[in-house]
């Protein structure tokens, strides 16, 4: 991962930081539930935006790195970890 993509990641991930503590003080200021709630649409849409960023940057280097190795086992290997991520998500 190049240092500008690093530091994007970390940049979207500490707004989300953000968002969540704006949430939390939303609930200790008894804020009217269904503003909480649309706050919380907006944290889960961020960490989905976030999780498939880091996906896409999983397939474009390390699992192009292991097809282009030719090791048959990390292959298997990387593949393998995608499917359990994907199983995982469908709980």
């Amino acid at each position: 991962m190049t240092a500008q993509r690093k530091k994007q990641k970390m940049n979207r991930l500490n707004r989300i930081a953000g968002q969540v503590r704006g949430v939390a003080q939303m609930v200790e200021d008894d804020r009217y539930c269904i503003d909480i709630l649309n706050q919380l649409q907006a944290v889960k849409a961020a960490l989905a935006r976030a999780e498939s960023e880091i996906l896409k940057d999983h397939a474009a280097c390390c699992v192009a790195d292991a097809i282009a190795s030719g090791d048959q086992r990390e292959q298997e290997q990387k593949f393998r970890e995608l499917i359990d991520l994907m199983e995982r998500a469908r709980r």
